[in-house]
């Protein structure tokens, strides 16, 4: 069995790199400028970008799909296509900014909070919540293949409403 209590998990030093005043938490950059929060990460700072990021961050930590970004966008009369939106999350993953959850085979949700953390998913509202990475013990897990490594172990506990008998 594998061990994995010393894997780190690579969105969150990456991203302790490229937002050095926000250190793990790019939501708590919200006070300053998304343009150089991007421009650090290695992104050009264009309108769409700039626009998506004051709408995913100016909230705190929070979980979205590319559904939910693209109707605050039209809310706040940013105009941009879905296929705007899915590229820009993506990118914003690719350089630490976001983690992607895919929770099921139908959605993918993105995290703001990017640090070590697991996840409650309420099934009958399609809600997830976090957990703090030290509340989730894998004391095992299988025999890694040869030439591989550990990226990331993410928890997802799913809850429903109980029901009454």
């Amino acid at each position: 069995m594998a061990d994995i209590a010393t894997t780190a998990a690579p969105s969150a030093s990456v991203t302790a790199d490229r937002a050095i005043d926000c250190g793990l938490r790019p939501a708590l950059c919200v006070a300053r400028d998304v343009g150089g929060l991007l421009r650090d990460s290695g992104l050009r700072p264009t309108r769409q970008r700039i626009a998506l990021g004051r709408l995913l961050y100016a909230k705190g930590d929070r979980h979205v799909t590319a559904e939910i970004l693209h109707e605050e966008a039209m809310r706040a009369r940013v105009p941009v296509s879905l296929a705007t939106v899915y590229n820009t999350l993506h990118q914003f993953t690719e350089v630490g900014l976001l983690r992607e959850l895919a929770v099921d085979g139908s959605k993918t949700w993105f995290d703001t909070n990017v640090t070590e953390h697991h996840h409650f998913l309420v099934e009958d509202d399609n809600r997830l919540f976090d957990i703090p990475g030290s509340s989730v013990s894998v004391d095992r897990i299988p025999e890694i293949p040869e030439g591989m490594e550990i990226a990331r172990v993410d928890v997802v506990v799913r809850l429903r409403r109980k029901t009454t008998v």
